[in-house]
């Protein structure tokens, strides 16, 4: 019985995200910026087949000015849009907290719940925010709990 539990188990632990990796491939997209423009970096970033999409995560692009979502790899629905009006399930503005924290500190974790890729259901999320150096983006990446 324990064995049939470990088999009915859809994400294994190394297929999840890392924090470390949430970090780390932001700032490898804040360097593809600086390496190649903020066009190459918004173009990579919306592939959903490209270097910023993997295991169970992926980076999103906000324009801090605007509010609004420049790139998103998995639902490319949302680029264009203002999501400082939304609410997790429990009520938490948390758009509103990514892009103060962004545009305050610069960098930092902001939990909040979200569905994970193909899923409707909201989890426990928590996103490492890193602004762009010398410019107006804040790149987003997260883990599931």
């Amino acid at each position: 019985m324990i064995a049939c539990l470990f088999i009915a188990t859809p994400v294994s632990a190394e297929d999840m995200a890392t924090k470390d990796e949430c970090l780390a491939m932001c700032k490898k997209a804040a360097q593809l910026a600086a390496d190649k423009g903020t066009d190459e970096m918004i173009k990579q970033v919306n592939d959903p087949k490209g270097p910023f999409v993997w295991k169970d995560s992926y980076i999103y692009i906000v324009d801090l000015n605007t509010k609004m979502v420049v790139a998103h790899p998995i639902k490319p629905g949302l680029i264009g849009k203002d999501l400082s009006g939304i609410k997790d399930i429990k009520g938490k503005m948390f758009f509103v907290e990514i892009t103060n924290l962004a545009s305050e500190k610069g960098e930092g974790w902001v939990d909040y719940m979200w569905p994970k890729p193909g899923e409707k259901t909201p989890v426990p999320k928590s996103s490492y925010v890193y602004r762009v150096p010398n410019q107006p983006y804040a790149l987003i990446a997260g883990i599931y709990y």
